[in-house]
């Protein structure tokens, strides 16, 4: 019996040295993820952490600390962990829907960018820390309080949204952004300019 405890005891514990290997650690995530949640994949010729980003729905960043990366690189053969999305597809799709309102003819980097605002938002202690909540608090976005944001969002803003989540985490931190020839805000010109893409003014 004594033997068979022991037997027992070293499986349970090689287990949960495994789980604790696959396990995502990030700041604003209740819940650590498992191995169950995440998705072992092959890389292939021509594939890049960004391009995997983008068809997974989950950054650069979570990439790279749940394969323990310090580097973009990656090779053909190579098995990386693929973490669960943060991001729920009916965030996704009230995401695509502000980007398509708000950023409807600006360049394709300005519709990454406000999509990349709210992301931003999500983890500044300053904003609430839902994507369903950064949207929908009072009094910030145009799209909310005029209809808009209820119109489908096109292929440009999707597309615009995906590469926006493999891109979480990085760039200049802007959490607001405005149209300079439109704002009478002069609150929003005191803020920081961290880029200018398109009509829109970004800032921190």
């Amino acid at each position: 019996m004594k033997i068979l405890a022991g037997v027992l005891a070293g499986m349970i514990a090689g287990l949960s040295m495994l789980s604790f290997h696959f396990v995502q650690s990030k700041d604003n995530i209740a819940n650590a993820q498992t191995l169950d949640e995440v998705n072992v994949y092959t890389v292939k010729k021509d594939d890049s952490l960004f391009k995997l980003g983008i068809k997974y729905g989950v950054s650069e960043l979570d990439l790279k600390k749940m394969n323990h990366k310090f580097s973009d690189k990656i090779k053909p053969g190579e098995k990386l962990i693929i973490p669960k999305p943060l991001i729920t597809k009916a965030e996704k799709d009230l995401l695509a829907r502000l980007v398509h309102a708000e950023a409807k003819g600006e360049p394709h980097a300005g519709k990454v960018a406000v999509a990349l605002v709210v992301l931003n938002r999500v983890t500044d202690e300053r904003f609430p820390d839902k994507i369903k909540d950064v949207i929908y608090e009072k009094r910030q976005f145009q799209p909310v309080d005029n209809g808009s944001i209820n119109k489908p969002a096109d292929p440009k803003a999707k597309k615009a949204v995906n590469e926006a989540l493999a891109l979480e985490g990085q760039g200049h931190d802007s959490v607001f952004f405005f149209n300079p020839d439109k704002t009478s805000s002069k609150w929003l010109r005191t803020k920081t300019v961290t880029t200018e893409i398109g009509n829109h003014r970004f800032a921190k």
